[in-house]
Formats: C-alpha cells, sequence, structure tokens
C-alpha cells in the first residue's frame, strides 16, 4: 500500500509544473490578453495541429494535461487537441533511448506518430468546423464559468485551478496504481502476446489507461519483440497520459470528450493497423 501511495504522488507531481503552467498562462491570457489571443488563434489555421503534433513528440504527459485544459478554455481548436494526445509519447522516448541500437525504431515511432497526429488533427477540424458547420466557442467561458476568476488575481486563480485537478489526479492514480498491481503487469502483458492481426486493437484499448505504466508495458513488448510495431503504434497513440482524464474533469461537455476519445482510439488503431501491414 505504501509503494502504491508513493507512485501516485510521484505520478501527480510530475504533472503539476504543466498543471500550474497551463492555468497560469490561461489566467494571464484571460485577464491580459484574451482578445487579441482569440484573434492570433484565429489566424493559424491548419497549422495549430501541426504544432499540437510536434509539441505532443517531447517525452512529457504533462502536454497532454496541459493541452486538455486549454482545449476547455477554448485555446485550441479539437484538431489540435487531438494532435497532441495521438502525437504524445510519455514514457516510450525515454526507455526507447536507454536501449542500445533502439535509434532507428525511435526515429521510425516518432515519425508516425508526428504524421499521423498532425493528419489527424487537420481533418478533424475540416469536419469540425466545415461539415458540422461549428465553431469554437468564446475562449475560456466553459473552463471558466461560475469560477469566480474575474474577482481573483492571476495567480490566485491559477493556483486554485492547479489544487482541485491535482487533488483529482492524486486520487485517481492511486487507484489506478492499486488496479494494476492487484491485475499484475504479467496478466497485462500476456493479454498481448498473441501476435494476430488483432493486436492494434487491444493494444489501443491498453493504451487508454491515464498512467505512466501503459507507456511503459507497450515499449517494453515491443522492444522485447512480443508486440508488433504496428500495436506499438496503435497503444502509444491512443496513450496520452493524463490528458484525457483531465479533459472529462474540466470540459463539461461530455459528448465532446467522449468523440474525442472515440476519434482517438479508431484513427490509433487505423494508423498501427496499416503500421503493422508495412513494417509489420
Amino acid at each position: 500500500m505504501l509503494d502504491i501511495l508513493l507512485d501516485a504522488i510521484i505520478d501527480s507531481l510530475k504533472t503539476l509544473p504543466f498543471l500550474f503552467g497551463a492555468y497560469l498562462l490561461i489566467e494571464f491570457l484571460e485577464h491580459k490578453a484574451s482578445d487579441g489571443m482569440a484573434r492570433l488563434l484565429g489566424r493559424l489555421g491548419p497549422l495549430g495541429p501541426v504544432g499540437g503534433a510536434a509539441l505532443g513528440c517531447v517525452p512529457q504527459c504533462g502536454f497532454s494535461v496541459a493541452a486538455a485544459n486549454f482545449y476547455a478554455g477554448r485555446l485550441i481548436t479539437p484538431g489540435t487537441l487531438l494532435a497532441v494526445f495521438i502525437a504524445t509519447s510519455d514514457e516510450a522516448l525515454p526507455i526507447m533511448l536507454s536501449r542500445p541500437g533502439s535509434a532507428g525504431k525511435l526515429g521510425l515511432l516518432l515519425g508516425v506518430k508526428l504524421i499521423a497526429g498532425a493528419g489527424v488533427g487537420i481533418l478533424a477540424d475540416i469536419v469540425y468546423s466545415g461539415f458540422l458547420k461549428q465553431r469554437m466557442s468564446e475562449p475560456f467561458h466553459e473552463l471558466c464559468e461560475d469560477c469566480g476568476c474575474e474577482e481573483k488575481g492571476v495567480l490566485r486563480s491559477a493556483l486554485g485551478h492547479t489544487v482541485k485537478i491535482f487533488v483529482f489526479l492524486f486520487i485517481v492514480n492511486i487507484a489506478l496504481n492499486g488496479a494494476i498491481e492487484l491485475v499484475g503487469e504479467e496478466n497485462i502483458s500476456r493479454l498481448l502476446l498473441s501476435g494476430s492481426a488483432w493486436q492494434p486493437l487491444l493494444a489501443g484499448l491498453i493504451g487508454f489507461i491515464p498512467n505512466c505504466a501503459a507507456s511503459v508495458i507497450l515499449t517494453e513488448l515491443y522492444l522485447g519483440g512480443s508486440l508488433s510495431f504496428g500495436a506499438a503504434v496503435s497503444g502509444l497513440c491512443t496513450g496520452a497520459g493524463l490528458g484525457l482524464l483531465v479533459l472529462f474533469r474540466v470540459n463539461r461537455n461530455w459528448k465532446e470528450n467522449l468523440a474525442v476519445a472515440g476519434v482517438l482510439y479508431v484513427s490509433a488503431v487505423l494508423t498501427g493497423s496499416i503500421c503493422q501491414v508495412i513494417f509489420g
């Protein structure tokens, strides 16, 4: 139980600087530059998902947490959010860098995730703003509605948001680490050892576990030869760290959240299946 508690504290603390930084930026923009930022974001157009995918490749799950908060504040588009989630590398990059001879595999993985994230994100924005005839709501409106941010300073408001989400993540991490301890990493790994064409589907589901353990398991299985490259891509594309969990916490529109999760899974499985055919 002590190990579970310590792991939960460590996992939660990893996101703390990104949480505070995201909220500090959001509060600053809301109080000081919301109108100018909205105009600037409007000019970015289709480049948002490309930047989001590039940012997501940085090996820190905290960026996906920040992206979820930015989307809830309507600072980024659905496509940019998806691009960050798909491209997020989490623990895969440092694990692969620590293994001699894995540089080629790492480059291929990041390249696929970057292209998939940018492509899916651009397509999602086209569908969202074009075919569905929907527009982003006013920046910050949903994130800060009824929270009293206007009466507080930038620093105090950012700290308040950060503490609330940090406590939520800490509780969830305790539950997740406890479940992983009970089920066992070996049992989760055994589920993916069949070597069948269904691996991308299963790996994609495992990737939804909002914890770094999922990416660790998937990466280790891939490097050990038990998991195909396509399945690894599928699982690591859905493995957005705690970003998806935070999205459901801070964004009040659950239909949007479910749609993001659905598109994330389908695009990850399709990307993984294509890679499995091409690369094995």
